[in-house]
């Protein structure tokens, strides 16, 4: 399987520094899509905003064995925002379809084990401050395929407007995607709310029933999104942590327990692997859809995914972990 190795200095997101008023996509509120409206469309509701080189319409190898002509992705539409569906040009700029990205035609799929877990949800949250990004990509464990992600741009609960402008203008700015981050933005809990109406929608889990997820984990790139991050932002936020936030699976303690190889983060990973890098590194959408190219090439070679972190407690800070060789 071959790859076109694309550097992460080259990636820019000059088309979002080019925009006009006139040419980006009108918002409408998340709420008055219905779930139905989203369940009925022939792509998920997910994508990314990114733009690889200063061509947009540059051929690149995807992680198939075919060649497209690469498109960036609407990162409005990642948050069920565009409103720009039926505009024939803004459909041949933007790609809409976060699948062409995570296609597995090129892994070889006879080592791929029976898991205990159907579903895998690679989460890889950005903000050191405050969280400033919630990305979530669903894979099938059967298949490997992507099935579905969940993407929100979050905005910060104890700053002042004036520190929010100058701490996303530090994060977002260099990417061009500032002005998208204001746009979409949204508290918090109101967040959590839509996240919990995306994971009923998928069956992986009720609110009146609480408890884990139904046959589901989150993946993460070390302990600290979910160890550490999420029950912060709880505190900040004054919401009671949920329990689905209570296990989940460090990709790099699988990776060093299978492989025997120690991999400090999804950079490391990626070089271990022979991997080339997509997107921005440290835009969240685009690290996640890295984690999952890498969880699917864990898979492809026998990997077993199995939950690496327990807390006791939503009250109580202390985790279990389940292997002694883990990082």
């Amino acid at each position: 399987m071959a790859f076109t190795r694309l550097h992460s200095s080259t990636v820019l997101f000059s088309h979002l520094r080019t925009f006009s008023p006139l040419s980006q996509p009108h918002l409408v509120p998340f709420s008055s899509l219905s779930l139905s409206r989203l369940a009925n469309r022939r792509t998920p509701v997910s994508a990314s905003v990114v733009a690889m080189d200063q061509n947009p319409t540059e051929e690149i190898e995807a992680p198939t064995t075919t060649r497209r002509k690469w498109k960036p992705l609407c990162l409005y539409y990642t948050q069920g925002k565009c409103t720009m569906m039926e505009d024939g040009s803004h459909l041949e700029k933007f790609n809409h379809n976060l699948e062409l990205d995570l296609g597995v035609d090129g892994f070889v799929l006879n080592k791929l084990r029976p898991q205990e877990l159907d579903y895998l949800l690679v989460l890889d949250l950005e903000g050191k401050v405050e969280i400033l990004e919630f990305p979530v990509v669903m894979i099938d464990t059967r298949n490997m395929k992507f099935v579905d992600s969940f993407h929100r741009f979050v905005r910060p609960t104890m700053m002042s407007e004036q520190k929010i402008t100058q701490y996303i203008e530090g994060k977002y700015g260099k990417f061009g995607v500032d002005g998208v981050w204001h746009d979409t933005a949204i508290p918090f809990k109101d967040m959590l709310q839509e996240f919990e109406q995306w994971l009923a929608h998928h069956n992986l889990w009720e609110k009146v029933n609480g408890g884990p997820l139904n046959r589901a984990a989150f993946v993460t790139c070390g302990n600290w999104d979910l160890k550490t991050k999420v029950p912060d932002q709880c505190r900040v936020s004054k919401v009671k942590l949920p329990p689905y936030f209570m296990e989940w699976i460090n990709l790099k303690d699988i990776f060093l327990n299978f492989y025997n190889r120690r991999a400090t983060g999804m950079a490391t990973m990626m070089r271990e692997l022979q991997m080339p890098l997509f997107g921005s590194h440290h835009l969240g959408i685009d690290d996640a859809k890295n984690i999952v190219r890498v969880l699917q090439h864990m898979l492809s070679d026998g990997a077993l995914m199995q939950i690496t972190a327990r807390r006791g407690s939503s009250e109580s800070g202390d985790v279990k972990f389940t292997f002694k060789n883990r990082i």
